[in-house]
């Protein structure tokens, strides 16, 4: 069996080849790539995988060694501009039926609908029979939760940087809803769905409802897998966020529900992976003028509230981090905490349960059929500021209570994330699609 995947990313093996840095997003797909190639003999699957790419790349077609095993990938680069999801490109369209025709798949498989090459992908195959797509988030329903409850005069500023830029708060949400437009198309096109939670499934069933929809969990990143967090080792009163950079993130309801955690824990401190909303501002001088010219109006936000809440000393960003540096941030913080509008089911929660820590996330999109509240840990009404502060506390605590949700946790994100089971059911989904 021929199966084609549609990646967002470059992946690893294929940066190592070309001896660039490879991306820490999405490091599931290599542990599920690797799974593959290892079992090619009993699977008979030959995997080729496309990627995203400048021109420089957007002809790369090599047939690459697999590490530690006989295993051959096949390896195509696609142009695409990814910081411009909102564009749809017809040249991609067009490598991607060269690729195809010069591949011949049995089937296509492509992971995520964010980015318009899906939909290319999907136009260039045009065998909807044949056609898969693994839900990872969805554009079309984000849109709806972008502006995540920011106040009116944040919403609709303009900074200098946002006019410089052209991408201001509300430029950036028709952004997403733009990626909405071809992410629905997509789907449409498409005969088969891989999902994981019931909000998934609810909203592809409903614009495709001839698509068969193939429940499947997703594998994390294979780091994760060994480890655990003990309160011993931690740094006592930390809280750990995976990302802080747009609104969607929820960054400011964490900053919100600060003074009423610190009224009880003056020692509570804040640790943000991702890119740092204010980050330019911060190495020109926050306090300065070219500084404030290179903030956007969330980043101003942001700094605004930090200022308010007396926690400038308190908040620290700490840049992209890599899969190790992400599990020993994990390990060493006290508590995890996902305040975002919207999600499917967040990898970083995820992530967190594995290593057994204790984890407060909102109640948003899908998050609780893979996290269950009072048991697991604990869920909030999403935006609620004062229950988030509650639950963070309660974190803080600590006692038997929070143990217990650190094992149960983990327990129950080893039967949701279980690489073997989940490449099993793969290999059943890849067999139903071209038996039928």
């Amino acid at each position: 069996m021929r199966v084609l995947w549609i990646c967002n990313i470059m992946l690893p093996l294929v940066a190592e080849h070309l001896k660039l840095e490879a991306s820490n997003k999405e490091g599931w797909l290599t542990g599920l790539g690797n799974t593959i190639l290892r079992h090619q003999k009993e699977n008979g699957i030959e995997l080729g995988v496309c990627f995203p790419a400048g021109e420089e790349l957007a002809e790369f077609d090599r047939t690459l060694q697999a590490p530690e095993t006989e295993a051959k990938i096949h390896a195509f680069g696609f142009c695409e501009d990814v910081h411009r999801a909102e564009a749809y490109d017809e040249k991609t369209e067009k490598r991607l039926r060269e690729i195809i025709q010069k591949f011949s798949p049995d089937l296509i498989h492509c992971f995520g609908t964010e980015y318009p090459h899906t939909l290319a992908a999907v136009r260039a195959f045009g065998n909807r029979g044949r056609t898969l797509i693994g839900i990872q988030g969805l554009c079309s329903i984000y849109a709806r939760y972008f502006r995540a409850d920011l106040p009116d005069h944040v919403w609709r500023r303009t900074t200098f940087r946002d006019r410089v830029k052209q991408d201001d708060l509300r430029r950036q949400y028709e952004k997403y809803v733009q990626r909405g437009v071809y992410e629905i198309e997509a789907v449409q096109g498409a005969g088969h769905i891989t999902g994981r939670t019931k909000w998934d499934k609810k909203y592809t069933e409903e614009w495709n409802p001839r698509a068969e929809y193939h429940f499947m969990n997703e594998t994390l990143r294979s780091n994760f897998y060994g480890g655990r967090w003990q309160e011993e080792n931690c740094k006592k009163y930390s809280i750990f966020l995976s990302q802080g950079d747009y609104p969607i993130k929820g960054l400011h309801y964490m900053l919100r529900a600060v003074p009423e955690i610190l009224e009880k824990y003056p020692e509570a401190e804040i640790y943000v992976a991702g890119n740092s909303i204010i980050k330019s501002a911060a190495e020109k001088g926050i306090n300065g003028l070219k500084g404030k010219l290179k903030l956007e109006s969330y980043g101003k936000y942001i700094l605004q509230l930090m200022k308010e809440t007396g926690t400038l000393h308190k908040v620290h960003f700490l840049g992209r981090l890599d899969a190790e540096q992400m599990k020993q941030q994990y390990l060493k913080s006290h508590v995890f905490v996902c305040p975002s509008s919207i999600e499917n089911s967040p990898n970083s929660v995820g992530e967190a349960m594995l290593l057994g820590m204790p984890v407060v996330c909102a109640e948003v999109g899908g998050v609780a059929d893979i996290f269950a509240n009072g048991v697991d840990g604990l869920l909030y009404p999403a935006g609620d500021v004062k229950r988030l502060a509650e639950a963070v506390k309660i974190m803080f605590a600590g006692g038997e209570r929070v143990r217990a949700y650190g094992e149960s946790a983990r327990v129950h994100a080893g039967r949701t994330h279980d690489a073997r089971k989940n490449y099993e059911r793969l290999m059943e989904i890849y067999g139903e699609i071209v038996k039928d």
